[in-house]
């Protein structure tokens, strides 16, 4: 007689326990859904022309970053750029800076590429993987100069506000990764979600408000104009932008 599915259920948390204990590495649940969607040609195409030279792969190793780029420069990474338009124009506005994105969405990652290549961008290296796992095993301590991250998915439901990306456990594996002196930039158009930001990071030790009242700076003039905020403007929504330094 086949398992009944409460058996079944058992069984598995048993599996997973025993995993766990002899030290096996089990992939969790992400708070993120991946859509893989549908690549245009375009995306597609610049996929295959410009990843060999722009992709990073993950790696249990941290990433070498003047291999990758071919150089030493201050380094920029931004979580979850979407298409990429606005990490390419930031790319391109500042060509003394190295840039890594980390986006889940592949054709993100191919717009992203495609966007590169118009405007004629070699500062920009991009991963498509998970950004904890890229921040915990491919990131040197000490290593980044800025990390952004844009607009991230605000789960707007209370019951799904433990989801939310910026979460003291991400906060503090980020401040590992940045440089002392080194800044994070956060922006949301929810409200809410900047309320919850701005608890989380005055909750968190080793960092400094570079805001003037303690709570939120102006939309700063490298952070581009998109058009979700222009729209957004005119109707009247608020965008909140959020940078703290790494003190220690």
């Amino acid at each position: 007689m086949a398992d009944k599915p409460q058996d079944q259920n058992q069984s598995r948390h048993q599996n997973l326990e025993q995993a766990e204990a002899s030290g096996k590495y089990i992939r969790r649940i992400r708070s993120f859904v991946k859509r893989e969607g549908r690549l245009t040609k375009g995306q597609a195409g610049a996929l295959e022309r410009s990843w060999p030279t722009m992709g990073l792969e993950y790696s249990s190793e941290p990433l070498d970053l003047k291999a990758a780029f071919g150089r030493q420069a201050p380094t920029v990474l931004e979580i979850g750029f979407g298409m990429g338009k606005s990490l390419v124009a930031m790319a391109a506005a500042a060509p003394e800076k190295n840039f890594i994105g980390i986006e889940v969405h592949r054709p993100g990652v191919g717009a992203c590429l495609l966007e590169a290549e118009a405007a004629g961008v070699h500062n920009l290296r991009v991963y498509e993987h998970d950004a904890v796992e890229i921040l915990r095993d491919c990131i040197a301590d000490n290593a980044l100069h800025t990390v952004q991250v844009f607009f991230p998915d605000p789960w707007h439901k209370k019951r799904h506000h433990k989801r939310r990306l910026i979460q003291p456990e991400l906060v503090e594996l980020i401040r590992s990764k940045l440089a002392v002196g080194g800044v994070l930039h956060l922006a949301t158009d929810w409200q809410n979600y900047a309320e919850h930001m701005l608890e989380v990071m005055q909750d968190a030790s080793g960092w400094r408000n570079l805001a003037a009242d303690n709570a939120y700076v102006p939309r700063p003039e490298d952070r581009p104009l998109t058009k979700f905020e222009q729209r957004g403007e005119r109707l009247g929504h608020g965008v909140w932008d959020l940078k703290f330094e790494r003190i220690s």
